[in-house]
């Protein structure tokens, strides 16, 4: 859940658009990002690489999907893929799981990974449940809104490192809309039934200081948005908080937010300057 530009005094190589999610904040947020594009033409070349999903995160929808949507454009995944187009060789995906938070975190965490049937746990904590309490996995599109044009992507990863927080409240989340997917369930299916989890409960209500790393080079966000940026983020929930609290998505403000309102939460995003591996980030390299 990229355009090579600046907006709202925030450069848009550190906006994760992976989490933009449609509504009539997130069109202003893509307003702005509009006008200071055409203001900075004028100035310098800027480079695009058209908007993504999430991931991941997850992510979400850009107003360029959203037009597609609008338009009634064919999407390029119009249905689910193969199951084996989804898995990864088993020590292919630790590593790469693993590679989404810094390697001081990540090798004492669990690791779940992507079978046939939803996720399991490859790798138990140092102290048999993650001594540290994060839970490293790597999520598929159908994490994404239901219109997002990668849901069906059968190449998008998301690697996430949660903390203990994130594990116990956010992680049920992905794990259940895993499961019914796998078990044939349509994304609309798998939508109303994570609605109704919520509803009475069955999914637990969003912990404080829920958060997770997106810190992998080698992730995949979507076929615009490649592996865009190494960024963190946090998961509260829609009634807990808003932008404000946290002075997103205001002029010259290193936050952004999104409502991701199939989840009930809103997503902080924090764009950090280095990779896991230790490397640095490339504005403009992608």
């Amino acid at each position: 859940m990229t355009l090579q530009a600046r907006a709202a005094g925030i450069s848009l190589d550190y906006i994760d658009i992976n989490v933009f999610s449609p509504g009539a904040r997130n069109e202003k947020i893509a307003a702005r990002i509009r006008m200071r594009t055409d203001q900075e033409k004028s100035m310098k070349p800027v480079r695009f690489s058209s908007i993504a999903v999430p991931v991941f995160m997850l992510g979400l929808l850009s107003s360029a999907a959203w037009r597609q949507a609008a338009s009634g454009a064919k999407t390029p995944y119009p249905a689910m893929a193969p199951l084996q187009q989804y898995l990864m060789p088993e020590a292919a995906e630790i590593a790469l799981a693993r590679s989404a938070g810094p390697e001081s975190i990540s090798r004492d965490a669990e690791v779940l990974v992507l079978r046939e049937h939803g996720y399991e746990t490859a790798v138990h904590g140092s102290k048999g449940h993650g001594s540290n309490g994060f839970v490293c996995l790597v999520e598929r599109g159908w994490t994404a809104p239901l219109d997002n044009s990668d849901f069906w992507n059968p190449r998008l990863r998301g690697p996430l490192c949660l903390n203990a927080a994130a594990a116990r409240t956010y992680l049920p989340i992905t794990i259940m809309k895993t499961k019914l997917i796998l078990e044939g369930k349509s994304a609309a299916a798998m939508s109303h039934a994570i609605e109704s989890a919520l509803d009475t409960r069955q999914l637990p209500p969003l912990e404080p200081g829920a958060m997770c790393y997106m810190l992998s080079k080698q992730q995949y966000l979507g076929d615009s948005g490649k592996n865009w940026r190494p960024h963190v983020m946090f998961f509260v929930a829609q009634a807990a908080a808003k932008d404000r609290d946290w002075g997103a998505n205001v002029e010259a403000s290193p936050i952004l937010a999104s409502d991701d309102a199939q989840d009930r939460m809103i997503i902080f995003m924090i764009p950090v300057r280095s990779w896991s591996d230790g490397t640095p980030d490339s504005p403009g390299g992608h």
